[in-house]
């Protein structure tokens, strides 16, 4: 008989309760044995059924399968998979004390999972307008990118390139510091697998925000590399504006601010260290080989993080749910100073 650590007090009377049949009419001999083991916790989250339960009925979440809740459906929608949940439950282990896991650790595990299994897509999540001034409108082409770059067995995918693309508003830098290889003025990048560009002006609105990149592009490039052999650091993503697909992505963080939410001070409400910005909406561009992307697919949106696609979602009208993001080096050397 296997339970959690509360039910040791009551070993004593789950002993006696099997010593009483001593003809042994309803439990065979030997009799059975009470183990007890410690709950799993997880930091940034609570586990408790009834303080889930109080989530739900307030409208914290969006239902018992939100994908930030620690449930199965929840797990599910948010594009865990069986396979990263048990390698998260090997390397935790059973333990006969309480313990914490750390919820990066359940993370790495799916990171782990969907770097294998998940096909390569590209999105843009926070789109900002790229336009090549010396590419015509007829001088587009297609280019071909791998499903998967270690599983040639799953095919490749085309995308179309044009004179006017998306790209991510955080691939460009108006004042580049140092270390940066992304987009910035007079910056020259590569565009995943098409060609080599250079920013050569910015067009911002009435409030002083950047719309607009305008950009010129070496035809010579095609492909993605230098015939001349110039070295160019940065690789940035992007989608062809006049075929990407609309689309709406949840980015989810922690529901809960701190490692234990239940440490509290005497008397404070628990409820005041739910994250209020642990959902996140965007309106996003996605390749047009999505389209026909079916509610639990998983996907890597390459250089952003694996993504699954919602129950939400309508002929025409995908939803996303970011499952987990990936490791960003940028990020580190930025909050690095």
């Amino acid at each position: 008989s296997i339970c959690t650590l509360e039910f040791e007090d009551h070993r004593p009377l789950y002993d006696w309760f099997l010593e009483q049949d001593v003809e042994g009419k309803f439990f065979q001999r030997p009799l059975p044995r009470q183990i007890e083991f410690a709950r799993l916790n997880l930091t940034h989250t609570v586990m408790s059924k009834r303080r889930l339960l109080q989530l739900v009925q307030e409208g914290q979440v969006r239902g018992w399968d939100d994908p930030r809740m620690p449930t199965i459906c929840g797990l599910r929608r948010r594009g865990y998979t069986a396979e990263a949940v048990r390698a998260f439950a090997e390397h935790v282990g059973v333990a006969k004390r309480d313990m914490v896991a750390d919820v990066e650790l359940l993370e790495h595990c799916i990171r782990q999972d969907l770097e294998q299994r998940a096909p390569r897509a590209m999105a843009v999540l926070h789109p900002l307008r790229l336009v090549i001034t010396n590419m015509a409108d007829t001088e587009g082409f297609d280019v071909e990118l791998p499903r998967h770059p270690e599983h040639p067995e799953l095919g490749s995918r085309k995308l179309p390139f044009t004179n006017e693309l998306w790209i991510d508003q955080d691939d460009f830098r108006e004042e580049a510091p140092k270390k940066w290889f992304r987009l910035a003025p007079g910056a020259e990048v590569r565009l995943r697998g098409a060609a080599l560009v250079r920013c050569e002006e910015i067009v911002k609105d009435a409030t002083g925000a950047v719309v607009e990149l305008r950009c010129t592009w070496d035809p010579a490039s095609k492909g993605g590399n230098a015939p001349d052999g110039r070295k160019v650091k940065g690789t940035i993503h992007w989608v062809s504006a006049k075929h990407a697909l609309d689309a709406e992505v949840r980015v989810y963080e922690q529901l809960f601010l701190a490692d234990d939410p239940m440490d509290v001070p005497e008397g404070q409400d628990w409820h005041q260290g739910i994250n209020r910005e642990s959902e996140e909406i965007l309106k996003a561009k996605l390749e047009p080989g999505l389209a026909g992307a079916q509610a639990g697919e998983r996907f890597q949106f390459e250089r952003t993080g694996y993504f699954a696609v919602d129950p939400d979602s309508k002929p025409g009208a995908l939803v996303f749910n970011r499952t987990v993001g990936l490791k960003d080096s940028w990020s580190k050397i930025e909050a690095k100073g």
